[in-house]
């Protein structure tokens, strides 16, 4: 008797929980898991939220990984409210940047913001799955910082000064641009972010090729 009781509880349990992973796939439809969900909706879209640093250990995992595509729905309350809090946050007085990427505040989704320094008034403009499909051969030296990388700015002699780049926007257009001067470095060093890459990579490979005498 007890062993069928006990069998009966855990094939309710079983459906339990079945249902319960049901729920959450559909009440997930597009594409975020229940953490990017919860770190993003867990208080108002004007709320900063906290970035990643490359000398903390969890974080720098995470800053290390490759996003993943954002699928496109202007109707995404979820999204919507992400792109919001990731523009409050590289604008909060504690950051102050000319860019930020989705990975910088532990969200693994290709997104990012960005300082448009070639458009008149230098608007903040986001990004959705942006790509660079050309890069130029001429070189630009730029001096790079980093909201990950605490205390630190560097020159690197390698960035592109001409991209090519095709990326999406909230209401569902797909645009191709060539972009140039300090705002492609911009863009390059944002999307290396989507890459798990960092701008010290760079600078390492930089240094390495140098010529020693």
């Amino acid at each position: 008797m007890k062993s069928t009781l006990r069998y009966g509880l855990f094939i309710i349990a079983m459906l339990v929980g079945c249902t319960g992973l049901d729920n959450l796939s559909r009440s997930n439809p597009k594409g975020w898991s229940e953490t990017e969900a919860v770190m993003i909706m867990e208080t108002d879209s004007t709320r900063p939220m906290r970035v990643y640093k490359i000398n903390n250990p969890n974080d720098s995992v995470v800053l290390r990984t490759s996003s993943k595509e954002v699928k496109v729905d202007p109707e995404d309350p979820v999204l919507k409210a992400f792109i919001n809090r990731l523009y409050r946050t590289v604008r909060d007085s504690l950051s102050m940047g000319v860019g930020i990427a989705a990975p910088q505040v532990g969200i693994l989704k290709r997104i990012i913001w960005v300082q448009r320094f070639d458009k008149e008034g230098f608007p903040f403009e986001v990004y959705l799955n942006p790509e660079i499909i050309q890069y130029s051969a001429k070189k630009q030296t730029c001096l790079e910082g980093c909201l990950s990388i605490p205390n630190r700015r560097d020159t690197l002699n390698t960035r592109a000064y001409a991209i090519l780049l095709e990326y999406d926007k909230m209401d569902q257009s797909h645009q191709v641009e060539m972009v140039e001067d300090f705002t492609a470095v911009i863009f390059q060093h944002e999307i290396d972010h989507l890459n798990g890459i960092l701008y010290l990579d760079h600078l390492e490979k930089e240094i390495k090729s140098k010529p020693h005498n």
